[in-house]
């Protein structure tokens, strides 16, 4: 922590500026010492000493500055396609090969990328591989509505598939509504890119609304990424996974089903980044972390069924227990290393001693309930 004397703006005045920039709570009983030394130093002196903590603010967050109306993308006029070329002709194949009917393209009006309006036979488009699970109740609900109109109004988003067909990557439940009530065909748009599917997916109103579901769908788009090429880097996709949490905590729901992972959700966002390294590295890495993060939850498991032989019952006892064993909340600055971090919670957990515990101390408990 540097310590400079200024130049005084008076000849018996001084100004000493301290420099706090990166200072944690650590530091505050050297800064207390260092304002008491400049006060004893200015009375045995005779001078009149200034002491000011220079603190080095954040950068404020710049955010995207509002567009001009009027000033992007094209005009509607411009939007006219009126041939394909390169992968917009190879979708355009693909679709009459497939028994399809291209029967609109046009350039969209914000980037100026073609887009194809067909047709579909239903039997040749199915969802992407990495969507969460169908919604029974939302595909029966939504087919209902349907079918009271007698109209399909809201094509699918598509892209050309890796082997044969087409994927939709935010259209399960429609497709699944409109093949409930027998029908022959789907009016798509076809996207030619077809890593618009991940972007989409990202920004998709129908994606999951829970820990769990959001978990499995990144940990599905992943494997799916990996499949295509696993030599690129992860950083690249951080966009589409949103959180690396998200993708250890995927690994955890595809091994254990009713494993709760909101409260571990909090310490692997702190600690977990996406990194650089090759996709089939990266995940490798996800998937150790998940083995231990799984192997914790056994020994919170074990401590929370002593505590609840013991009479204590709260829908917290998970979140209290991990809470307890949890290193983080008494550390300031920079963490430690994940792994390190959940070695040490495995170490209190086989140390927990349940007979400390009161009822008393589970009363402001709280967190995610044992039932996520």
């Amino acid at each position: 922590m540097p310590v400079t004397s200024l130049a005084p703006p008076a000849p018996s005045r001084r100004t000493v500026h301290v420099d706090m920039d990166n200072v944690s709570h650590a530091h505050l009983p050297a800064i207390l010492f260092v304002s008491v030394l400049v006060h004893t130093i200015g009375t045995l002196t005779g001078l009149e000493l200034e002491y000011v903590a220079m603190v080095k603010r954040a950068p404020a967050r710049r955010r995207p500055r509002k567009a001009k109306p009027g000033t992007k993308g094209l005009a509607p006029g411009e939007s006219r396609l009126e041939k394909v070329e390169g992968p917009a002709a190879e979708a355009l194949a693909t679709v009459e090969k497939a028994g399809g009917t291209v029967i609109a393209m046009y350039r969209e009006p914000l980037g100026g990328h073609p887009v194809l309006l067909a047709v579909l036979p239903i039997d040749v488009v199915e969802p992407t591989p990495f969507q969460r699970d169908l919604s029974d109740t939302h595909h029966k609900r939504l087919a209902e509505v349907i079918a009271k109109t007698g109209r399909y109004l809201d094509p699918v988003i598509a892209v050309v598939a890796p082997t044969q067909g087409f994927w939709t990557p935010n259209g399960r439940h429609r497709l699944a509504a409109m093949r409930r009530l027998g029908a022959r065909s789907i009016t798509a748009l076809i996207v030619v890119d077809r890593e618009v599917a991940w972007q989409i997916l990202a920004l998709n109103t129908e994606k999951a609304h829970n820990l769990k579901e959001r978990s499995l769908e990144v940990i599905r788009i992943y494997r799916g990424l990996v499949e295509e090429d696993a030599g690129r880097p992860e950083s690249r996709f951080a966009f589409y996974l949103d959180e690396a949490a998200l993708v250890t905590l995927g690994v955890c729901y595809e091994r254990a089903p009713r494993f709760g992972g909101g409260v571990y959700h909090s310490i692997l966002r702190r600690l977990e980044n996406f990194s650089d390294d090759p996709l089939c590295t990266a995940l490798k890495a996800h998937e150790k972390h998940a083995s231990t993060v799984l192997d914790l939850e056994e020994k919170v498991a074990a401590v929370v069924k002593k505590l609840k032989e013991r009479g204590l019952v709260s829908p917290y006892l998970r979140s209290f227990v991990v809470a307890r064993i949890n290193p983080l909340r008494w550390i300031q600055g920079n963490p430690p290393p994940l792994e390190d971090v959940l070695k040490t919670m495995r170490e209190r957990a086989a140390k927990f001693n349940i007979e400390r515990i009161k009822p008393q101390d589970l009363a402001g408990a709280a967190g995610p309930p044992d039932e996520v």
